[in-house]
């Protein structure tokens, strides 16, 4: 269950390319016009789209892994505990990609990760930075980048998972077994 929640955490984070989005309370208008243009540019909109696709098709082999982890590394269980355990892995599964299916394929989220990095470029970016990422953007090597994030990001993710994963269920296990000590 924690490699899902850092699976979704990654995903939120490199999701987190914005688009098109009116201007936040508190946003200077010109930057969040310049903002939504570079936004164009980057087709964060198709972009999104694909990685959550990516993304979508990635998450039942790392619930089924992470889950799987867990239940073979909880000392409570016997061997018959951890095999039905897993079988009840199994069933779920399809209704748990079911789910993630609809938040994955909800117009909405994209529409609420665009209204909330409007600000965030606004704020951290002058007016005059923004339009030469624009222009970036808009170059060869710019449509490469953007084309290749959701891939690159997809790949991130599976990256951290091979490097990160043992190490927290190392730990977890360790906790695990402190907790259990008189």
């Amino acid at each position: 269950m924690k490699k899902f929640v850092l699976a979704l955490t990654a995903a939120a984070t490199f999701a987190a390319f914005p688009s098109f989005a009116l201007a936040a309370p508190g946003v200077d208008p010109q930057a969040a016009t310049a903002v939504k243009a570079m936004f164009n540019a980057m087709e964060m909109r198709k972009n999104m789209n694909a990685m959550y696709a990516q993304m979508q098709q990635a998450m039942p082999a790392m619930m089924r892994q992470q889950l799987g982890g867990m239940i073979q590394a909880d000392p409570k269980l016997d061997a018959q505990q951890k095999q039905e355990a897993m079988a009840k892995v199994e069933r779920s599964l399809p209704h748990m990609t079911q789910s993630l299916a609809k938040i994955f394929n909800d117009p909405a989220l994209v529409d609420a990760m665009i209204d909330e990095m409007v600000p965030l470029y606004a704020n951290n970016y002058t007016v005059a930075e923004i339009k030469q990422l624009t222009a970036f953007y808009q170059s060869p090597v710019g449509r490469k980048m953007m084309t290749l994030t959701p891939k690159l990001a997809t790949e991130g993710m599976a990256a951290a998972q091979r490097v990160m994963m043992p190490r927290v269920a190392k730990l977890m296990q360790d906790m695990a077994q402190d907790v259990q000590k008189p």
